[in-house]
């Protein structure tokens, strides 16, 4: 079994991360192995709820057409309010790696939850806070889940399209 890697990437605007996404998408990457964390609306807007239908979710509010058009593409999807940071909207795999960490009392020594879910796939405490940190400045992360060479390629298409920054990180 090949070991799991992430990438993480932040991105400034909800229209960088749905454009990585989109070309992600077109590059063949398994959209089941993406991850998208970000605030579901700004202070101004008023969010009006989120529903499921099966295993996807659908949103209206302030930034529907943002995130309706997401979960068309991202699997497993979930809304949190995490102490410190506000409102988040959580799609893809780190929803299940999240949950798991609060099911299982893994918060770890200072981490919110967010932080918790991010340690559990490798990511260093210090980056976790410039992560946190990037989320209440209303940027979003894009994460990748996969072997070496899947990371790699999200690695190369997140860069392409110009993310503030990425980091690879190795679950335990």
């Amino acid at each position: 079994m090949a070991k799991q890697s992430a990438i993480i990437a932040v991105f400034d605007s909800h229209e960088q991360a749905e454009m990585v996404i989109k070309n992600l998408q077109r590059s063949g990457f398994d959209m089941k192995k993406l991850s998208l964390v970000g605030k579901g609306y700004h202070q101004e807007e008023f969010p009006t709820g989120f529903y499921t239908t099966g295993d996807r979710i659908k949103y209206w509010g302030g930034s529907g057409a943002l995130w309706g058009g997401l979960w068309g593409m991202l699997f497993g999807a979930a809304f949190f309010w995490v102490p410190g940071i506000g409102p988040l909207v959580i799609g893809g795999p780190l929803v299940h790696i999240l949950v798991g960490a609060l099911e299982g009392a893994a918060v770890i020594g200072g981490l919110s939850a967010i932080g918790a879910a991010l340690a559990s796939i490798g990511v260093p405490k210090e980056s976790i806070i410039q992560y946190e940190s990037a989320l209440k400045a209303d940027k979003f992360l894009l994460i990748a889940h996969g072997d070496a060479k899947e990371v790699e390629k999200a690695r190369e298409i997140m860069e392409q399209l110009n993310a503030t920054s990425t980091e690879v990180s190795n679950a335990a």
